[in-house]
């Protein structure tokens, strides 16, 4: 499973503090202050107006929802301008056109294979590192033996 969260579920933990409306899938209506709220979406609300199925008021003090129970959140439209969308807009702007292409990270440790010097042809172009070392010493990049390089 993907350890970042997605968008829902950071905008659940923005909405924390403020006063949201739960829906459950059983028709009744939760409307408080959201104390907190989980990544399952289990969350905690108090001074709550509970409204029945059957469309009868009550008050609460405090609530615990379980997530699976949800069928929806209304949230303050106020956290369409949270910072988390701020930065979520600049790292989609930063990607520019090739937003979903190149997922994974094969290409990068390829290339950083083949500069170390493995998946090429073997003896070609790559020296070790100590005899790499060694010819920066003596001066000459181009031979892998010590006496060659500065005549």
């Amino acid at each position: 499973m993907s350890r970042s969260l997605g968008i829902p579920v950071k905008l659940l933990h923005e909405a924390a503090g403020h006063v949201v409306t739960v829906e459950l899938k059983s028709g009744e209506l939760y409307r408080g202050s959201m104390l907190e709220c989980e990544d399952n979406w289990n969350c905690q609300l108090e001074n709550i107006t509970f409204t029945a199925k059957d469309g009868k008021v009550s008050q609460l003090e405090h609530v615990f929802i379980r997530g699976s129970k949800v069928r929806f959140m209304v949230i303050p439209d106020m956290l369409k301008n949270a910072p988390m969308f701020k930065r979520l807009e600049s790292r989609i702007k930063g990607k520019g056109s090739s937003l979903g292409a190149g997922r994974g990270r094969a290409v990068p440790m390829r290339a950083r294979a083949q500069a170390a010097g493995r998946g090429a042809a073997p003896g070609r172009g790559v020296m070790p590192p100590i005899r790499r070392y060694i010819a920066e010493m003596h001066g000459g990049l181009g031979s892998s033996h010590p006496e060659a390089g500065s005549g």
